[in-house]
């Protein structure tokens, strides 16, 4: 029998339960003690935040990553985001992966106008001194590396902080950073 697990993987660690490079990092195991075999279903970066599926079924791994499961991130960016900016996002626009240029595909975007409530991050992410900030939401079928993070910068707004909220029909919730829920399976 299978277990899966939705978690919110805080700010700082890692997606994964081993890492055998020479600095130390915070890894998934930390959080729970999970059954042999469980997995990170696609990965969020280490800045990065938010509901993450873990599973020990290689099959749900792959249908969860297929381009047909759609997954939705709260970014805030380094000032007030243009709905010009956001329709930019929705086209599809130029980012580097892999030493090339890739035009990432059509994706849902909105300007997020109420501030999310998410716990306080670890690390501040800075104080007002240094301008406005603001959220938008970008739902994307795809997922290179750091691909959000290169989006909002590609069209001039840097994200500080990125949140994922939902993968399919499983949502964050309000699950805190670093809890763990066994669940029957991913509705996705």
């Amino acid at each position: 029998m299978h277990h899966h697990f939705i978690i919110y993987k805080p700010f700082g660690y890692l997606s994964q339960f081993i890492y055998n490079l020479k600095r130390n990092k915070k890894l998934l195991g930390e959080l729970h003690d999970f059954p042999e075999g469980t997995m990170a279903i696609g990965r969020l970066d280490e800045d990065s935040e938010g509901l993450l599926l873990l599973s020990t079924d290689g099959m749900m791994s792959e249908i969860v990553r297929s381009k047909k499961v759609e997954k939705e991130y709260y970014a805030q960016v380094d000032g007030v985001i243009t709905q010009q900016a956001v329709d930019e996002l929705k086209k599809g626009v130029e980012i580097g992966f892999k030493g090339t240029r890739y035009v990432t595909r059509e994706c849902e975007a909105h300007i997020i106008t109420e501030k999310p409530d998410f716990p306080e991050r670890g690390r501040k992410i800075r104080d007002e001194r240094h301008g406005p900030t603001s959220w938008v939401s970008i739902t994307v079928t795809e997922g290179k590396f750091r691909q959000v993070r290169k989006m909002t910068a590609a069209v001039g707004y840097p994200t500080l902080r990125l949140v994922r909220v939902r993968v399919g029909n499983v949502y964050l919730g309000n699950l805190q950073p670093g809890e763990v829920k066994e669940v029957e399976g991913f509705d996705v």
